[in-house]
């Protein structure tokens, strides 16, 4: 959240937006989210992965509600983002495949988020936050 906000005593963090002579434009957090989620996966050797119990029950109610991306996929998950005025702090939960090398991995991850937010979006990328939780071993298989 941007200091502005934090001294506002604001609860929650104001949607990014611009304003031109024609009118303003709003990206919402669920934008950031997915967005962010796509840039991670592009990069190889990636899965995202959930950082606790609640964001995966939700996920388990949303694809039988027939949520997600391709084949029910949750492009969302492993992804928390804070929008504020004009800018996002980004924080991604994720497994790298065994036999890369994480920092590299989570630093070409890192680039891929900041440039495809900050260009696509117009949002700067005050942070980006990632936790390893796991190895990916074969076919996408867990360590």
């Amino acid at each position: 959240m941007t200091e502005k906000a934090s001294r506002r005593g604001r609860t929650s963090a104001p949607r990014s937006g611009s304003v031109g002579e024609a009118g303003e434009t709003r990206i919402e957090e669920p934008v950031v989210l997915k967005l962010a989620g796509l840039a991670a996966r592009e990069v190889e050797g990636v899965e995202m992965r959930r950082s606790s119990a609640a964001p995966a029950i939700r996920s388990v109610l949303a694809g039988v509600a027939g949520g997600g991306g391709e084949a029910g996929e949750d492009l969302t998950r492993g992804v928390h983002a804070e929008v504020g005025e004009g800018e996002a702090a980004i924080d991604l939960t994720m497994a790298v495949e065994f036999g890369k090398s994480i920092p590299l991995v989570t630093d070409a991850v890192r680039r891929n988020v900041i440039g495809r937010v900050e260009s696509l979006l117009g949002l700067r990328v005050a942070r980006v936050g990632i936790t390893v939780v796991d190895v990916l071993v074969g076919e996408g298989g867990a360590a």
